[in-house]
């Protein structure tokens, strides 16, 4: 059986999102223009579902998706924290690599970065998790999904998400562009988004 209809959202932007700051499981809240953009995927979501109160509401659990949550939920008139955390949602981990920049990790250790950018999907950075071990991790999720669904996480787990319904290559999913203050809409193996 196919899963139900995902509209997924990524949270908003956050100051490390900004600077360019990998930020994987760290919880770095958002800000101004990531509250915004939760403000505005509220009033985007309603034109995507006739009855958008009656789908079920899950997020990562981290400070940045509850807070894309709750501002979204409101934005729609609905109670803000009457949702689920799911922490399998959450982001990827780069472990040692979290809190450098692109540049700053390329200084730091060449090598290591030429090695990820040449292998993404399967790349394990120190401490961390690769593409692949994440699409293992999330892959349950999708199993406890009943009902159409609003998700709110990470871009990483967009990702694994697309790869998984919608049969994106890994080299392709794991260089998607994954939108803050728009829906990703995943159904019956397509996406689009909104």
């Amino acid at each position: 059986m196919a899963p139900p209809r995902i509209l997924f959202v990524r949270h908003g932007e956050t100051d490390w999102n900004a600077e360019g700051r990998l930020q994987g499981q760290r919880d770095i809240p958002l800000n101004d223009r990531g509250r915004a953009q939760a403000d505005a995927v509220g009033a985007i979501l309603p034109t995507l579902h006739a009855d958008i109160g009656a789908l079920d509401f899950v997020a990562s659990p981290l400070s940045r998706t509850r807070e894309t949550m709750e501002r979204m939920r409101a934005a729609m008139g609905l109670e803000a924290g009457a949702y689920r955390l799911d922490p399998t949602l959450r982001e990827i981990t780069f472990g040692d690599w979290e809190g450098l920049t692109w540049p700053e990790l390329r200084a730091r250790d060449a090598a290591a970065a030429a090695a990820r950018e040449r292998a993404k999907w399967d790349y394990v950075p120190p401490g961390g998790e690769s593409y692949a071990m994440l699409v293992e991790r999330v892959r349950p999720v999708l199993d406890t999904l009943t009902r159409d669904t609003v998700i709110v996480s990470h871009g990483g787990v967009a990702r694994a998400f697309l790869h998984l319904l919608c049969n994106v290559a890994p080299r392709h999913a794991s260089g998607l562009d994954i939108w803050q203050g728009r829906v990703l809409a995943i159904e019956g193996g397509r996406f689009s988004w909104n």
